[in-house]
């Protein structure tokens, strides 16, 4: 006697890798195979196939990547892959994912949820037709209840020569205002206190459809960064959250949204991939802008917003780099007072221009120019961070037992979730006080500890 065929709706295992920006590609293809009825999971386990959304940037992330791939097909067998790393070539020519691993059912590049789902569909029919109303109007989300990306573009007209995500990505493509704005509204309503704002070059946005004027609630907007900024700004207000700015470019018309920060529509924030300080090693880097204007606009943002934190990453070793150009960047940490700095040696990366460049800083010096780079970042960051002791400040509760009797984790303004600080909440002196993850909290900072805060809830 045969056994019953089973009614449970078909499980895709799901594993998202990369920046944030590959988050929200990940949520996007959780949201329409949860549209399509199907289950999702974060495990192998008795999953019908698997989808991998990789990162294909630096050396570490591909070997993660493909480490995954690995451990999925291993465990399971049917594995799609998505992402940055399934654009990429391999040494001798064809796609590196399928030469390194050749059976995978399916790769494509990223920001690819149809191609994603036709291979879905593929190897695993879906249940029953789309019914949106199967999903939260906010879409599957992988970050917690109360914080979210926002990604408002795709791609980058920018051609570094260490990077690689233009032959990925693609060029610029910005997402209509009206949908961004609406996508920003259901995130609010679904209780989103936190939006990070996300793109390969959030500045850029609009320029490749020249600012041009949508809609939204009625009302014409122009497709470009101080409005769609003050736009998110209005908003946010309205539901008591925040909205924090990442990727963005040091451009002139920046400067325009530091007042916003400073009447606290947004937050005084800034994360600014700036890379380096001396004009030359920049001009090799085919980035925009010299180390100097880059010094003079931070200074001015400051003097407009005296509470503006700046979070920047920084490559040590890149090729033809020199001891008097890494000194340069160093005085420029300490000049430009960089509150927190991340750090990267030079990796190469195959199809990068900079492979070509005459001169490759040894990788031993590499490295060490990279700790050096750490040390100073880390003192000024300290140094900032200790005249904080004393202040009143709003802490986001990101974590709080027993409904904070015993404490909390929570972030300032100041701290990006995963890659700033956090502050550490001592336990309420007031018996009614109590901490709730999700909500907000005012505390007294009582001292600094590496990159973190201890702060006092009142």
């Amino acid at each position: 006697m045969n056994a019953p065929a089973s009614t449970a709706a078909p499980k895709v295992g799901f594993v998202s890798l990369g920046c944030p920006k590959a988050l929200t590609d990940s949520e996007l293809i959780l949201t329409q195979l949860s549209a399509e009825g199907y289950q999702t999971s974060k495990t192998f386990d008795g999953a019908d196939l698997v989808i991998v959304n990789t990162c294909g940037f630096i050396d570490d992330a591909v070997k993660e990547s493909l480490d995954t791939i690995g451990e999925a097909l291993a465990e399971n067998g049917r594995v799609i892959v998505t992402g940055c790393l399934g654009a990429r070539q391999g040494e001798g020519g064809g796609n590196m994912v399928q030469n390194i691993h050749p059976s995978v059912l399916a790769v494509t590049g990223p920001h690819a949820t149809h191609e994603v789902m036709e291979a879905v569909h593929k190897h695993l029919p879906k249940p029953h037709d789309p019914f949106v109303d199967l999903v939260p109007a906010q879409g599957i989300k992988l970050t917690p209840r109360h914080y979210a990306y926002l990604k408002i573009s795709e791609g980058c007209n920018h051609r570094c020569t260490f990077c690689i995500i233009p032959s990925m990505r693609g060029d610029l493509v910005s997402r209509p205002i009206g949908d961004v704005l609406t996508e920003a509204r259901k995130l609010f309503e679904a209780g989103v206190k936190e939006l990070l704002v996300v793109s390969q070059d959030t500045s850029a946005y609009g320029v490749d459809v020249k600012y041009r004027t949508g809609f939204w609630d009625g009302k014409p907007v122009k497709t470009r960064m101080f409005d769609l900024v003050r736009e998110l700004g209005e908003l946010a207000k309205g539901f008591g959250a925040w909205v924090r700015l990442h990727y963005v470019y040091p451009y002139p018309h920046v400067d325009e949204v530091l007042p916003l920060m400073a009447e606290g529509l947004v937050l005084p924030y800034l994360d600014v991939p700036l890379q380096h300080s001396h004009p030359d090693v920049l001009r090799r880097m085919k980035r925009p802008a010299s180390g100097e204007r880059n010094l003079e606009r931070i200074q001015k943002w400051r003097e407009v917003c005296p509470e503006l934190v700046v979070r920047s990453t920084f490559i040590a070793g890149f090729p033809g780099e020199t001891e008097e150009e890494f000194a340069h960047l160093l005085d420029f940490v300490r000049e430009a007072q960089i509150d927190r700095a991340g750090c990267f040696a030079y990796s190469p990366v195959t199809g990068a221009a900079a492979n070509e460049l005459a001169n490759p800083v040894p990788d031993a010096l590499r490295e060490e120019r990279r700790a050096r780079f750490m040390a100073v970042a880390e003192a000024v960051s300290a140094e900032r961070l200790q005249r904080r002791v004393g202040a009143t400040m709003q802490v986001l509760v990101d974590a709080a037992p027993g409904m904070g009797k015993k404490g909390g984790v929570g972030r300032s303004y100041a701290d990006a979730p995963e890659i700033d600080g956090t502050v550490r909440l001592l336990p309420p002196q007031k018996i009614s006080k109590t901490l709730k993850v999700g909500e907000f909290t005012k505390a007294r900072v009582v001292a600094a500890e590496g990159h973190d805060l201890v702060a006092m809830p009142i």
